[in-house]
Parts: C-alpha cells; structure tokens; sequence
C-alpha cells in the first residue's frame, strides 16, 4: 500500500461553490485504513480578509459498510422526494427548513 510520510493514502477533493470536501483515506501504522472526511468553507472576515472554517470526521473501518448503508439510504430518499413535486433539486427556496448550527446538535 503506498501512502505518503502523513498516512496518506488516496485523497479526492469535490469543489462545491464556497465550500471543499475532502475525502481522504489514511493508513495507521498498524496498516488500518481509515478516512476523514473534511468540510472547507471560505468565508470573509470583518476586515475583509479570507478565511477557511473546517469541520472534519473520522470514519474507522468498524463503521465503513454502516456508514454506506446510511448515506445510501439518505440518498435513496432524496431521490424519491424528489420525484414527488413537494422537492424539486432546482428549488432555491429553503424558506420551509430552519437554521441549525452544529453546536446546537
């Protein structure tokens, strides 16, 4: 397994606007993988300089095929709503749903 001086060992970056995830698959010494999963968003300061808030996960192979079938069901639902009128992709509109900040969780 070739993996870099960090563990490193396979990294994708999906751009989405303001925001960057980062999927990246590690390597412990013990040669277990694991992945972080890491949120970038830009945002701007008072004083106009830029910055970067990142909130990052850990997912240990324990988890892997759980976390699968989780994603893959949130995702199979949305494809449903979808399909109804009530929730349509192109919509802008998220007037309906309330903020939530990760600290409230």
């Amino acid at each position: 397994m070739e993996q870099d001086k960090n563990g490193e060992v396979y990294s994708k970056v999906v751009r989405a606007g303001k925001r960057t995830y980062f999927f990246d698959v590690k390597s412990t010494k013990g040669n277990d993988l694991y992945i972080t999963l890491t949120e970038s968003k830009k945002t701007t300061l008072n004083d106009g300089r830029e910055n970067f808030e990142k909130h990052k996960i850990f997912l240990y192979k324990e988890d892997f095929e759980k976390f699968r079938e989780g994603l893959d069901d949130v995702l199979s639902k949305i494809d449903s709503l979808r399909e109804t009128d009530h929730f349509d992709e192109k919509s802008d509109d998220h007037s309906s749903f309330s903020s939530v900040s990760f600290d409230d969780l």
